[in-house]
């Protein structure tokens, strides 16, 4: 079986580079790295009062597949109308427009959520 990182760090340029997650020093440095980049923040946005779009660097390839590049960034959604969703992305560009597209869904949903509220009806 070839080796595969699983640890990343997000550089200043937001591309990512492996980082040594074998040894103690290379997991402090990886720490230290995602510390720096404040939690892996890529994006947040308030949709509405209770609905959310949240967008991490996750810092740790979440493809456990061993197949295709490391999956290091996700988008996730959080409101009060039982949402949830999740995407995940290889890299920086893609997750910022993941988050664009999960921000137009929301809109959208919010939208239509004050039609029903207003009108009584779903808005056709």
């Amino acid at each position: 079986m070839t080796y595969r990182p699983r640890y990343y760090r997000l550089r200043p340029d937001h591309s990512v580079e492996p980082v040594d997650g074998e040894t103690e020093s290379g997991l402090l440095e990886w720490f230290e790295a995602f510390e720096k980049s404040e939690g892996g923040r890529v994006a947040f946005t308030e949709v509405a009062p209770g609905v959310e779009v949240s967008t991490v660097f996750l810092g740790i390839d979440h493809n456990h597949s061993g197949k295709g590049p490391p999956i290091l960034f996700e988008t996730m959604t959080f409101d009060d109308y039982g949402g949830g969703d999740q995407w995940r992305y290889s890299t920086w560009d893609e997750a910022v427009a993941g988050h664009n597209a999960a921000v137009a869904i929301l809109r959208a949903k919010v939208v239509k959520g004050l039609a029903v509220d207003i009108l009584g009806k779903p808005k056709p």
